[in-house]
């Protein structure tokens, strides 16, 4: 696979804690062998769930917000290697893969301006590059019949999830979006706040139900955009749940399976959504890791969930004590959704 930096035994061994008396995830989960064909390896491995990091944060720059999403993968990784290999979940049904390549891009994003709104079209150019790379490796673990959970980067990584997803599958899929913006924004160039509006005007998204919106943080023209497509973009806030409570939470779950479940669908979790995780949006309102935790249980149990996706976190931004507890977090989100989808063969 070309730009993917194949994550190896030795690497994974560095990152686990090894304790006499436990067996660790890192002991358990796998890894692409030395000399082994990566797409052959990935079709035959025992494993379902296929890890896969976006260690990027160009896209964030080029919705003009804060850089650090690039660290959540190797802090994530730390953490879902030192999990308890046990009877709720096992460390073998995941094989790391590796990372995206994004070095370069990296590297020539550092010397632009990203404050100036001038340049966002150079980095929307270096976000163009990034789809390409995430469509096709997607694809990939999706056609060898695995399912990703995608982990780092900017929510403009929503985009090529669901491309290869969907060119995998042969045919557009929809979309379940937790998060406290729609990302559904106008086509000015690839950035984090419209991959998936580019995902739909290109035809790989089908319907697409954005769960928890906040009302003060969605503009006029994002709503009368989603009002022209409300058939196969729906919605519901964060404020009427919580805050009015006119609206159930366990009531809005169903309603926004109902608007997905028909076809494959990808599961995307904006951690900017909780309040105090460290993000490039951060909250200080919002649902809790409860809440979250039990959304991707929810949705991870329905055999049409093709993939999941955590994104947004940015552990460089946390207090330098607390910078593990991104990476702890994310651990528990991707535990939640392989116990829920799981089923023995």
């Amino acid at each position: 696979m070309e730009n993917l930096i194949i994550f190896t035994s030795c690497d994974l061994a560095k990152i686990t804690n090894h304790r006499s008396g436990e067996i660790k995830f890192g002991e358990k989960m796998l890894t692409i062998p030395k000399n082994e064909n990566p797409d052959t390896y990935l079709q035959t491995c025992e494993a379902k769930y296929v890890l896969l990091g976006i260690p990027e944060d160009i896209g964030v720059r080029a919705n003009l917000g804060r850089p650090g999403t690039r660290s959540a993968w190797q802090n994530a990784l730390k953490s879902i290697a030192n999990l308890q290999h046990n009877r709720f979940c096992k460390g073998n049904r995941i094989l790391i893969l590796g990372e995206i390549d994004v070095a370069a891009h990296m590297k020539e994003a550092e010397d632009i301006d990203y404050q100036k709104i001038e340049n966002r079209l150079k980095l929307s150019k270096l976000v163009e590059k990034i789809d390409k790379d995430v469509t096709h490796i997607v694809g990939k673990i999706v056609k060898a019949g695995k399912i990703p959970i995608i982990i780092g980067g900017g929510h403009n990584n929503a985009y090529g999830n669901i491309k290869g997803t969907a060119l995998a599958k042969g045919k557009p899929i929809n979309a379940i979006n937790f998060d406290a913006h729609s990302d559904f924004r106008i086509l000015e160039g690839r950035h984090s706040g419209n991959g998936f509006s580019y995902a739909y005007e290109e035809g790989f998204l089908k319907k697409y139900f954005i769960f928890g919106l906040h009302e003060s943080y969605t503009s006029k023209s994002v709503l009368d955009l989603i009002k022209k497509t409300e058939q196969r973009v729906k919605f519901n806030t964060y404020d009427s749940i919580k805050i009015s409570q006119e609206k159930n939470f366990s009531h809005e779950l169903k309603e926004a399976l109902n608007h997905v479940k028909s076809d494959c669908f990808g599961l995307e979790i904006d951690l900017d959504s909780l309040p105090n995780v460290a993000s490039s949006a951060m909250t200080m309102s919002g649902f809790s890791v409860e809440e979250v935790r039990h959304f991707i249980y929810f949705f991870g149990k329905n055999q049409n969930a093709a993939y999941l996706h955590i994104c947004e976190g940015a552990p460089d931004l946390a207090e330098e004590k607390n910078k593990h507890l991104v990476g702890k977090l994310i651990a528990y989100l991707v535990t939640d959704f392989v116990k829920a989808n799981y089923i023995e063969n």
